[in-house]
């Protein structure tokens, strides 16, 4: 790679993690270590394998049908009553007793990847299409 002037923002990462993760003489510890409390995980360490990773790759047909009797997929179809969850982030949030979820909504249409188009009661669709994992069943 060429030194020069224009690209320096590529290189910020690098130096950056480079600073972070020597051991300085004063404190004998890196300083990620004194701001975070744990030490930092390099780069070459992630690519090493898990043994969650392993043990999760060598499972066999018996121990997956098992799991697979545990789950339950999330199923949505036209017309069903939902609730959707709020985000921590929203201005509606004021406090640790607050709902997690909102509304009664209909299902407009329910698309096979998980994608809903919501309407409220007065029958006015929402303003963003929502994932599937972020409403529930609505049972009245």
């Amino acid at each position: 790679m060429v030194v020069n002037y224009i690209d320096w923002h590529e290189m910020l990462p690098y130096t950056l993690h480079k600073y972070l993760t020597s051991i300085r003489t004063s404190t004998k510890a890196t300083t990620y270590s004194l701001v975070y409390g744990m030490e930092v995980v390099l780069p070459v360490e992630i690519e090493i394998p898990s043994l969650r990773v392993v043990v999760e790759a060598e499972l066999g047909d018996t121990d997956w049908r098992a799991f697979d009797k545990r789950t339950c997929p999330r199923t949505f179809h036209e017309g069903d009553l939902v609730l959707k969850k709020l985000f921590p982030t929203s201005k509606d949030r004021k406090g640790k007793w607050t709902p997690n979820y909102e509304g009664s909504y209909i299902v407009k249409w329910a698309f096979s990847r998980g994608a809903l188009i919501l309407t409220n009661l007065e029958d006015q669709d929402l303003k963003h299409p929502f994932n599937a994992d972020l409403v529930k069943k609505f049972y009245p």
